[in-house]
Parts: C-alpha cells; structure tokens; sequence
C-alpha cells in the first residue's frame, strides 16, 4: 500500500482528559458525556470526534463519486450519528448511522451514489465488517 497521509493525536488522560495532534490543529479538553456518566455535555468526546471525521470524510467520498459522474446538485450534506453499544460479552462497540442529503437528484439516483461513497470512502472501509453502518438517504 502507498502511505497518502499521516497524522498522529496523543491523548492523556482518556476520556476525561485532553486530546492534541502533532502539528497543534487539535489541541482540546475531552470529557465522558453525561450519558456515560460524565458532568455534562459541554466536552468534545471521542464518538463527537469520530462522528465528525466520518461524516467530513464521507461527504468527500461522496462529491468524488458526484464529480466523477458529472453530477451538478445542491451542496450535499452528511450527519454522522455515532453510538456506543453494549456487547454481549460485556465489551462496548460502536454503531453508526450516516445520513446523506443530496440535493436535485432522484432518491434512487441519490441512494446508488451513496452506496457507492460507502465503498471508497476510508471510514467506511476502516469500519466495513467491523460496526454495523446503515445508510439513510434523502433528496431535498
């Protein structure tokens, strides 16, 4: 494989600590969310931090495959839902769910260049097998 990319992230403290990347872009406080048992909501977390690569990246993938077919729309967006999940041996997993919006195209048109973003988009290929990722899809 040809390396495109790297970046590294330290974190201390875990999710109730801090997080920064190498070249000091992400420098911030992270917290456990008061679903989990944190204080409050007023932290990023590592699933809002996932969530948001994901659905930056996706959306990507997305106006890569729109390109690709010479597809004019709206601007497209992507919401990336991120859940943390019990598992059956006492584990905890992660489930996510991506809805995308791609303006001025057929639903069916819109569902087939989404499908077709799952299969090149990094996040997706990282995630493919390993948590559940269901697509929902809209055209407005």
């Amino acid at each position: 494989m040809k390396k495109l990319y790297s970046i590294a992230a330290t974190a201390t403290g875990g999710r109730n600590g801090h997080v920064k990347s190498e070249n000091n872009v992400l420098d911030l406080e992270v917290r456990m969310p008061r679903a989990l048992g944190g204080a409050n909501d007023d932290y990023a977390n590592p699933e809002m931090l996932f969530a948001a690569g994901y659905s930056a990246c996706f959306d990507s993938a997305l106006n890569l495959i729109l390109k690709k077919n010479k597809i004019q729309t709206g601007i497209t967006t992507v919401t990336a839902y991120v859940n943390i999940i019990q598992l059956e041996n006492g584990g905890f997993g992660l489930a996510a769910e991506l809805s995308v919006n791609i303006p001025d195209v057929g639903l069916e048109e819109a569902q087939s260049f989404t499908e077709e973003a799952h299969k090149i988009c990094p996040y997706s290929n990282a995630t493919r097998g390993n948590i559940e990722v269901k697509l929902t899809v809209s055209n407005n």
